[in-house]
Formats: structure tokens, sequence, C-alpha cells
């Protein structure tokens, strides 16, 4: 059976999504974009909502501009040949391949997928996420946390719900960035 993991830059206080839109310095850095890449090179599906779908469609043109470096070049690629699968009930049509729309988020099916897929799969945006970790789908969670301290916004954990996690893997990075890969017990 496949895991599923969740990953997302969140400030020190815990927030995916800043109330101002800004989550502070750290994921840009070269060496912190090539770790993730690795990270999560594994993963055949990804789960979207609408908006974290339209965020990610930048990885499915950007190889088409100049000058790019190798290490976006890689998470690109390793993107598009993901399948990628969008909840949402607003999308009339996707822009990149290997993409299907399901019109809602139903826990069973995702337990279905994760009993089917050869390779991981990745829930992406806190909204999104925060039903799979209520369901009890969520297998691995990794936390990019940056040096800033936003006080408020979108949390990166739901309110409500109770985790007991193991850590088992953690990084510093020179930029300040934190890692934290916790285990679902």
């Amino acid at each position: 059976m496949a895991r599923l993991h969740y990953g997302m830059i969140t400030s020190l206080d815990g927030y995916a999504v800043a109330a101002d839109g800004d989550l502070g310095r750290g994921a840009e850095d070269e060496e912190v974009h090539a770790f993730i890449g690795d990270a999560f090179r594994d993963v055949g599906t990804f789960l979207y909502g609408r908006r974290m779908y339209e965020t990610m469609l930048f990885w499915e043109t950007v190889h088409e501009q100049p000058d790019v470096p190798q290490h976006i070049l890689d998470y690109a690629r390793d993107w598009r040949a993901a399948e990628k699968v969008v909840f949402s009930t607003r999308l009339e049509r996707v822009a990149s391949e290997c993409t299907r729309v399901v019109r809602s988020f139903e826990p069973e099916a995702v337990r279905r997928l994760k009993d089917a897929s050869p390779h991981d799969l990745s829930i992406d945006g806190p909204t999104l996420a925060a039903r799979a970790i209520r369901a009890g789908l969520v297998d691995e969670y990794h936390l990019f946390m940056t040096t800033s301290v936003v006080g408020g916004g979108t949390r990166f954990f739901p309110d409500g719900v109770r985790l007991d996690l193991e850590l088992v893997e953690q990084r510093a990075f020179a930029n300040g960035l934190l890692y934290a890969r916790y285990r679902a017990r």
C-alpha cells in the first residue's frame, strides 16, 4: 500500500498560508528546493484542491523559459510525469498532462487509490489536507519551517485533531529553514 504524504512550507508558528500571503524567507533557496525535489521524487500522484493546482501549474511550462536552473528542471520533469487529481466543483478543464478532476473528496476513494497505487501520493494544501487528516489518511507529514512568525492565516494542522507522531527525519538548512518529517504512529 502506498503512503500519503502531506508537506508544505510553514511559518515558524505553524501557518501554511499566512494572513498577509507571505510566509517569510527560506523556500527560495537552491539547497532547499533540491532537497524538496529529492524528498518527493517517488510521489506518483498529487492530490490538489483547485487553488493549489492552479499554483502548481507553474511546473507545467517552466522548462520552456530560458536559463532555468537544473534543480528546477528536475522538479518540473517529475511533476509533469506524475498523476494529478484535482478535487474541485468549479474547475472546468485542466491545463496539465496526466490530470483529472474529481468533483468531491471522498475518503474511501482516496483509501482505494492508496491501496492500488505502486507509488506514494502527496496531498497539498491545508484545506484539502485537513479533510484527509480528519479521515486518518495521512501517513507522513513534511514541515518546512521558515524563520518567520506570521501570527495568523491557515494552519498546517487542522484545529480539533489530535495526532501522535514520530519524528523520523530532521534537517537545518544554511538559510535557517528547518525541515521535520513525522510519521503517524
